[in-house]
């Protein structure tokens, strides 16, 4: 495993599905699930989100093959995705999120809450896809799945060691950084919708790389 290469793909992963966005996630669950139960959430859905870029990243070559998509494409499809989930984020509006969990919050709920934002982030996904279909090579995907798998194992550490604090920040507090990371990730998805179109050959497009 290159030194080199896998510190690039932790950067890619840290920058997309790191503790600085999914901790905020996990501190809206805060509010309303049991320090406990917050950690077995934390674990159910990081043992998922492991899962399924194990899955995604060794089979990133023949996925895009029998689905007939181009990097093009997966970036468009991934940044309109995470686009549309930063507005509702910028909105106030809890995309995805059962209405009625906080009067009897579950582990169901609390892990279905994580499904867009970690378990299968967009954003994580299209970055597994396109890191790993970028050479054909088991020994290249393997090192993006450590790289992905790394930075899920950083995130879950975080989450158990801040469970408390998270717990205790303001609910206000929690919607103010909501609102704000939602306006730096539709930029962030808007600028993934201008490399699809870049890469499609989209005139002047071509002077942002």
């Amino acid at each position: 495993m290159n030194a080199f290469s896998f510190s690039a793909a932790f950067i890619t992963f840290f920058s997309v599905v790191g503790p600085p966005k999914v901790l905020l996630a996990f501190a809206g669950l805060a509010q309303v699930h049991p320090a406990r139960q917050l950690r077995t959430i934390a674990l159910i859905s990081s043992g998922a989100a492991v899962l399924v870029g194990l899955l995604t990243g060794i089979t990133a070559p023949w996925l895009l093959d029998v689905f007939h998509i181009s990097t093009p494409a997966l970036q468009l499809a991934g940044g309109v995705i995470f686009f549309i989930y930063a507005v509702g984020l910028v909105l106030g509006l809890h995309l995805g999120s059962p209405t009625t969990h906080q009067d009897a919050p579950d582990l169901v709920s609390g892990v279905r809450e994580l499904l867009m934002p970690y378990v299968v982030s967009p954003l994580a996904m299209t970055a597994v896809l396109i890191e790993a279909a970028a050479r054909d090579s088991f020994s290249w995907r393997s090192t993006v799945v450590g790289a992905y798998v790394a930075v899920i194992a950083l995130d879950l550490i975080c989450v158990l060691l801040l469970a408390r604090v998270l717990r205790r920040t303001h609910h206000a507090t929690i919607e103010l950084l909501g609102r704000l990371l939602g306006l730096l990730l539709a930029a962030v998805g808007v600028d993934l919708i201008l490399d699809g179109l870049a890469d499609l050959g989209v005139p002047g497009l071509y002077e942002r790389h």
